[in-house]
């Protein structure tokens, strides 16, 4: 490959692997011969469980076993799933409630896996399960957001997991008695099922007592404790490995119950199991994302700066504590509840609910979409509210570039920004001046459209510790070992090019290695946007490494000191010979000193960056039909330094896509009983290209003080600053018409009705 300089928008080298039909993922890589698993799910939302026969499925073709919940406690099995635990306004935890692996005296959501039947094949399994009898008295399912209803969980009395909050509120009040303006809006953030193109799958097999577990993941080393503590061995009798795997979005960053029962099964038949998940039952079962109602006020002075901010949050958890699920709504809502604003007077509250819905967790973003989105419609609902201009209102209230770094009110420290010059320039990409012709033209096309603004900023989140390990190997390739795992969005690529960058190191000769807890001993995994800044910063220390080994060696070699690298070679006083790490690694293996070819460095980041950038997108709505498009959407971004333009505008254009997905067609429905009636992709609007402009992509950089390569991450900012920018166009547009509100998603139904019906809306 040429090489033209760092920071090159070089294409995917994986691609060539994936689009050619050689990729590796959960259902190329099951052992030959492994038995074919199939769940037995609850076909309602709550009731009491009394019993699962499994008498007949047991005698069906093909089936060599069934279990359901009492099998595992047979077999020693009591491990029950538990999430993290957030703090309580009184200072107790958030309830603490027990998810079996199988259902077992209740069943709480469609979908609950009751029992799983091991056989021969997929269609056995299948007509197996058929036979399975799951005998469950109905209770009342409970899917509404206030507390109360038919109890969920004794730990848990009226539904409520936990009630939350931070800051100052008696302060904050008082802000508010003094207040010039007060502005409140009520934000709908709507749920949404991630539904990556890979739905969730592993396998399981047991050789010599050690478990070999695969399955389609964001990284390998808690799913590697969690199996140690479920069968109750050493975690050096757990392999844990992630191949391929098509997309994560947060959504396969958590263990799930179907892991534990497949090893469990793999384990009591004898022989490796494999389960590959349907899409109707992903859709089921898969953690979802969002769904939480948020009131706020925003406080304003005589100048139309803000000077208090209040929020109060409910939030759906779902049937039981996911992974971080208390999290999200509260402690990463805060990290950037204040935005990009100078407000010093915050105040914070969450109310989380069970529901008879499944779990909610991490979705792309986990927390700052939701937190941003609440901010940003809040902002520009306050500025038709006080007839102001959106830019301006904004402007007024930015965090100034001389206060980084910058103590946030609640949370964290931003590191730096220049979100003037940001939204400066977002203006002039998206031609602001001209919206007004635009929305002439479309006027006279019988059209409405409307012009929405969203400055956000997010945190990058995760471990700030990873590790690298660079092996030069005997047919002259090298081996960089990663502690992240690529879902999909080009790792390959740019930890290789970022390799051979800072070596001269062709990067055709580099393999990428991930995802086996056997090869990698520790890892943060995927997640937050950490993977590029944390696995670059460990990749740095090990090159510095390398480099000074090998210029030692050189040096003891020909009895001189000062080797220098510089310009992808060693420079040697004293000789004419300029030998590449290619060239020194051959040298070394050769006099025996294979010591040098084998390095590892782990670095851990003392914080986190801060990626910040502005959106801007225009709608058109039909009003005969209520029918919204996206017509143009424009995004100045600030991620410092780039390390790949290309791959950080294709996460980009993948996060705003699913912004979009969720403002406009994705419509999760459950009915009163708690059936998901949007369980396909019949019924569930899954964006498509031509729900979607083409994006326009700049950036406008401040390098990050946090890490080595002055970066930012990525990963999830496409998300966070497109749920607002799209709702404040929706909104913008239908303004013209009266129509004070409408919550998220916009559908074609919803918009109609506001705009026949505006009183009936409200």
């Amino acid at each position: 490959m040429d090489k033209f300089g760092k920071s090159q928008p070089v294409r995917r080298l994986e691609d060539q692997r994936f689009l050619t039909g050689r990729g590796r993922y959960i259902d190329d890589t099951a052992p030959d011969g492994a038995l074919v698993a199939v769940f037995v799910r609850s076909q309602v939302a709550h009731g009491r469980l009394s019993s699962v026969d499994l008498s007949e499925a047991r005698e069906m073709p093909g089936v060599v076993a069934a279990f359901a919940a009492e099998d595992l406690a047979a077999m020693g099995i009591d491990y029950v799933m538990r999430g993290e635990l957030v703090a309580n306004r009184d200072g107790t935890r958030g309830a603490d409630v027990a998810r079996p692996l199988l259902g077992t005296g209740k069943v709480r959501f469609v979908g609950e896996a009751v029992a799983v039947i091991v056989a021969e094949t997929r269609d056995q399994a299948r007509d197996a399960a058929e036979m399975v009898y799951a005998e469950t008295e109905d209770l009342p399912a409970k899917i509404d957001y206030a507390p109360g209803g038919e109890t969920i969980h004794d730990e848990a009395p009226n539904n409520v997991v936990f009630d939350w909050a931070v800051g100052d509120h008696d302060a904050v009040a008082k802000v508010f008695e003094r207040a010039a303006h007060v502005v409140k809006t009520r934000v709908v953030d709507s749920r949404v099922i991630s539904n990556p193109m890979e739905p969730r799958g592993c396998w399981a097999s047991w050789e010599d007592g050690r478990l070999h577990f695969s399955y389609g993941g964001q990284g390998v080393w808690g799913t590697k404790t969690a199996m140690a503590a479920c069968f109750g061995v050493e975690a050096d009798a757990v392999h844990v490995m992630n191949p391929d795997v098509g997309g994560g979005f947060g959504t396969k960053g958590f263990d799930y119950p179907e892991y534990f029962v497949i090893a469990a099964a793999a384990k009591a038949v004898g022989r490796p199991v494999r389960w590959m998940s349907e899409r109707t039952e992903a859709m089921l079962t898969d953690n979802s994302g969002r769904d939480l109602v948020s009131n706020t006020e925003l406080a304003f002075d005589e100048d139309m700066k803000v000077i208090g901010y209040r929020v109060e949050t409910v939030s759906n958890i779902g049937a039981y504590n996911s992974g971080y699920a208390q999290f999200i709504q509260t402690e990463l809502f805060a990290k950037v509840a204040q935005g990009v604003y100078d407000i010093r007077n915050i105040a914070l509250s969450c109310l989380g609910i069970y529901t008879n819905t499944t779990q909610v967790d991490a979705y792309r973003g986990a927390g700052r979409p939701e937190a941003i989105f609440a901010l940003e419609r809040s902002m520009d609902n306050a500025a038709r509210e006080l007839g102001v201009d959106p830019w301006e209102l904004r402007r007024k209230s930015f965090i100034r570039p001389d206060r980084f770094p910058y103590k946030t009110t609640l949370a964290d420290t931003y590191d730096v920004g220049e979100f003037d010059k940001v939204l400066t320039r977002a203006a002039q990409e998206s031609d602001a001046d001209g919206f007004t012709h635009r929305r002439e033209a479309s006027e006279a096309d019988g059209k409405l459209r409307g012009f929405g603004l969203c400055y956000y900023i997010e945190s990058i989140l995760g471990d700030p510790a990873e590790r690298a390990r660079v092996v030069f190997e005997e047919d002259g390739t090298v081996s960089l070992y990663v502690g992240t795992q690529s879902n999909g969005q080009g790792h390959e690529t740019v930890y290789a090019v970022f390799l051979s960058d800072q070596t001269g190191i062709p990067v055709e000769t580099i393999r990428i290695v991930q995802g086996d807890s056997d090869m990698i001993p520790s890892g943060g995994g995927t997640g937050g946007s950490r993977s590029v800044t944390t696995q670059s910063t460990a990749t740095l220390a090990t090159v510095a490494t390398i480099t000074k080994q090998f210029a030692d060696y050189l040096g003891e070699k020909n009895d001189t000191d000062g080797v220098e690298f510089d310009d992808d070679v060693f420079r040697i006083p004293g000789s004419n010979e300029t030998p590449s790490m290619m060239d020194v690694a051959a040298m070394a293996r050769a006099d025996g000193r294979t010591d040098l070819l084998d390095v590892r460095e782990k670095t851990t980041l003392d914080a986190m960056s801060f990626p910040n950038g502005c959106h801007i997108a225009e709608v058109e709505i039909d009003p005969d039909t209520g029918v919204v498009k996206v017509v143009r959407y424009s995004v100045t971004d600030d991620f410092g330094n780039l390390i790949n333009p290309l791959l950080a505008e294709g996460q980009v254009h993948g996060g705003v896509t699913q912004g979009i997905g969720q403002a406009i067609t994705e419509n999760v429905v459950f009915d009163e009983d708690g059936q998901l009636l949007t369980a396909t992709f019949m019924d569930y609007g899954m964006p498509r290209a031509d729900d979607l402009p083409m994006f326009s992509f700049v950036t406008e950089p401040t390098p990050s003080i946090n890490n080595p390569m002055g970066m930012k991450g990525c990963g999830e900012a496409g998300t966070v600053g497109a749920l607002a920018a799209v709702s404040n166009a929706v909104a913008d547009a239908l303004a013209s018409r009266g129509v004070a509100t409408v919550d998220m998603p916009f559908t074609a139904a919803k918009v109609w009705h506001a705009l026949n019906a505006p009183r009936a809306a409200e």
